[in-house]
């Protein structure tokens, strides 16, 4: 393998390496309490907003760089309404479909004034941030609304009944059943990546060598493989991952196989020559931030099932969650690169950072420290790889 490869190579899977190094330090650490199946169910339950709002984010970076600010608010304003109307004795799903229009609505507002006004994202974000962090507060009264309904709290990933029942009946100590949805989910990603490879190969496409595309399979197998067993000896598939799972695959979808993903990647690598070829930029970014209003709801639909409860301070701090999870992942603060693995990758990352160190007992503030220093040196090596691809 010639030096221009194996720099690419690493490149690539940097980020992977570095989550493996950081899985391994904290297990050590913790005398692998971190890699114990509570634990292991806590980091997808406490990060499920972080997945999502990451995803969402991701399309907003895509454009050029740019962020939304207002997330975190957003989050709270709508599990905010919704935790009230319920407390109203209105119907759970008529609440959350209202959850869902609020989310809409807001990004769309936001996205008008980006998209067509041309009010840099920064500021309309800004402005969003402070308003909706205002209006969180004015709806609850400055006091904390409890979510009561049991139906609400196990479908979006809260209380103890959020896991899917064990429906194949599997021994005591073990849910077969997400065992099973682990082998049923390798099997298709096998299915998966081995077709799209016969097909590139097919059309004379470059493909990565065979032993690769081996190697990283078997990789990924055996890490949904652990999850699924080590899950499985806890309580099963919580039902926050299924919301997960749902968001990441549709806009890996999105991103990857629709006429949409590719402007938003043509927008951010050059927005001029996007313009040129025809393209209406205008609807890209009103896509990408409409988009993420609708994922902060979602995002503040779990928050509120998760800890039972809307209160004012919700959401506080979950942007930054969201862009660092993207600037670890391999999003380009230029724009224009960046898929939803590599976010989730960074997401996963930023996790593991925050479950270690909380098992350590490390105070919140040395926390927002690393997490700091982390977001840093990924946006510094994003820099400096773009200068030596253009040397």
């Amino acid at each position: 393998m010639t030096k221009s490869k194996v720099s690419a190579w690493l490149q690539k899977y940097t980020m992977i390496i570095i989550l493996v190094l950081v899985v391994a330090f904290f297990a050590w650490r913790t005398d692998g309490k971190l890699l114990l199946p509570q634990n292991i169910n806590n980091l997808i339950a406490q990060n499920a907003y972080v997945f999502i709002l990451a995803t969402g984010m991701l399309l907003c970076i895509l454009t050029g760089g740019n962020i939304d600010l207002s997330v975190g608010s957003v989050v709270c304003f709508a599990g905010a309404v919704g935790a009230i109307l319920m407390a109203k004795g209105m119907n759970i799903w008529l609440a959350v479909a209202v959850m869902l229009g609020i989310g809409l609505v807001i990004g769309a507002f936001q996205a008008y004034w980006i998209a067509y006004v041309k009010v840099p994202p920064f500021i309309t974000t800004l402005a969003g941030m402070l308003i909706f962090r205002g209006l969180s507060n004015v709806v609850l009264g400055g006091k904390t609304q409890t979510v009561t309904d049991a139906t609400f709290k196990a479908v979006f990933g809260g209380g103890a009944e959020c896991f899917v029942p064990d429906l194949l009946k599997g021994p005591e100590g073990m849910n077969l059943l997400c065992v099973v949805v682990g082998i049923l989910a390798c099997l298709i990603f096998l299915f998966v990546t081995f077709r799209n490879r016969i097909v590139r190969v097919k059309k004379g496409y470059a493909v990565e060598t065979l032993i690769t595309t081996l190697f990283r399979s078997v990789i990924i197998v055996a890490v949904v493989m652990y999850f699924a067993i080590q899950l499985s000896k806890y309580k099963g598939i919580p039902t926050a991952l299924i919301w997960v799972a749902l968001v990441v695959l549709v806009y890996a979808y999105i991103t990857s196989k629709t006429t949409m993903g590719r402007y938003l990647y043509a927008v951010g690598g050059n927005e001029k020559a996007t313009k040129l070829s025809g393209i209406d930029t205008r609807k890209v970014y009103f896509f990408a931030y409409t988009n993420m209003g609708v994922l902060a709801a979602l995002a503040g639909i779990l928050t509120i099932a998760r800890m039972s409860s809307a209160q004012p301070t919700y959401g506080d701090s979950y942007e930054m969650d969201a862009i660092g999870s993207c600037f670890i992942g391999g999003a380009s603060a230029y724009g224009g690169v960046g898929t939803v693995p590599g976010v989730i990758i960074g997401a996963v990352l930023m996790g593991v950072i925050n479950l270690g160190m909380s098992i350590m007992g490390i105070d919140q503030n040395y926390q927002k420290v690393v997490k700091g220093a982390v977001l840093l040196a990924a946006v510094i090596f994003d820099v400096l790889s773009k200068k030596n691809d253009t040397k």
